[in-house]
């Protein structure tokens, strides 16, 4: 599931894929639980990390997908106990009750239901949110905003 190493966290994509492109920045730092829990100069490394999965989510499902809406970008913390933040793309077809909510409001068989789960048929899904993390961690002008 891990798309690349970047320099403060690992990208890797969602285990599930209600919504195509999920993904999480996960830190490399063991036994942190929290934001909090890193020093301020490690924090913005991995805000800088999240900002690029972000960016690489939203890249790759606004050319996937006309209905793409926006990224959204959580830091949660709530279940699992090590930092993480899930990066969520937004897509117009959702359902409407939902669109403009948060995900955590569609049900829980969207977390546990096989037809949900990262399979096979998205791989290509996945090689493009690879290959655009990849880019971008390796541009320059991304990097260090030249």
């Amino acid at each position: 599931m891990v798309l690349a190493e970047l320099d403060a966290a690992f990208a890797v994509i969602g285990d599930v894929q209600w919504l195509p492109g999920y993904s999480l920045a996960l830190t490399k730092v063991p036994g942190v639980d929290r934001l909090g829990d890193l020093p301020r100069a490690e924090r913005i490394r991995y805000l800088a990390d999240v900002d690029l999965v972000a960016t690489a989510v939203e890249n790759v499902c606004r050319r996937r997908d006309d209905a793409f809406r926006r990224v959204n970008v959580e830091i949660l913390g709530n279940h699992d106990a090590f930092l993480h933040a899930h990066v969520w793309p937004r897509y117009e077809w959702e359902p409407p009750d939902l669109v403009t909510k948060p995900v955590w409001l569609y049900s829980s068989d969207h977390w546990t239901d096989s037809c949900f789960a990262l399979r096979r048929d998205h791989e290509d899904l996945r090689a493009d949110l690879e290959a655009e993390v990849i880019r971008l961690r390796d541009a320059v002008e991304f990097r260090f905003g030249v």
